[in-house]
């Protein structure tokens, strides 16, 4: 199982960072391969149902998720209902006292971790169209370093909206499972 995780401070209340997160339909706003997320079924609490469209390199795929579990505002379970098994979370822990390298403009805070898990193995090799002569292991080559890229990326530029200015933002990253 492959495992992914990412998280940095925010310096916005938790609450505020907790219904940014809900907006998964918004999530496209921040990404370079997904292009749309739709909502199938729900208002963003546990059982809401998404398709996110992704399109990179020549392939185009839709996933298919699901909200599993919610405890607001600190965190968000959801998992990956069609073609491979993977899961994850967005979890939002509050500052008891703003650390010393908070900006200046900070009054409260949070640190903000995603975490996904997936076993690559078990993707459905048949739910891409790949190019002829291109083998499904390939792709997965290119596409582990990607994943990493594309969350560090959703972060960096979350934290931008959430905070409506752009700072240095310092990520946490840590990757088991030959992602990095």
């Amino acid at each position: 199982m492959d495992e992914l995780v990412v998280s940095t401070d925010v310096y916005v209340p938790p609450d505020e960072v907790y219904e940014f997160l809900r907006d998964f339909e918004g999530y496209s706003r921040f990404t370079e391969y997904l292009k749309r997320v739709e909502r199938i079924h729900g208002d963003g609490g546990v059982g809401s149902r998404y398709a996110l469209r992704f399109a990179w390199w020549k392939l185009t795929y839709t996933a298919r998720s699901e909200v599993t579990e919610v405890d607001p505002p600190r965190r968000i379970d959801w998992r990956v209902t069609k073609d491979i098994d993977a899961h994850g979370f967005w979890r939002i822990d509050p500052f008891e006292e703003l650390p010393a390298t908070a900006p200046e403009y900070a009054d409260e805070g949070c640190r903000v971790t995603f975490e996904v898990r997936f076993d690559a193995e078990s993707a459905d090799t048949s739910a891409v169209s790949l190019p002829r002569f291109v083998s499904f292991d390939r792709v997965l080559g290119m596409v582990r370093p990607k994943v990493q890229e594309e969350a560090e990326r959703i972060v960096r530029r979350a934290v931008r909206e959430l905070e409506g200015r752009d700072r240095d933002v310092r990520l946490e990253v840590r990757s088991d499972g030959g992602l990095v």
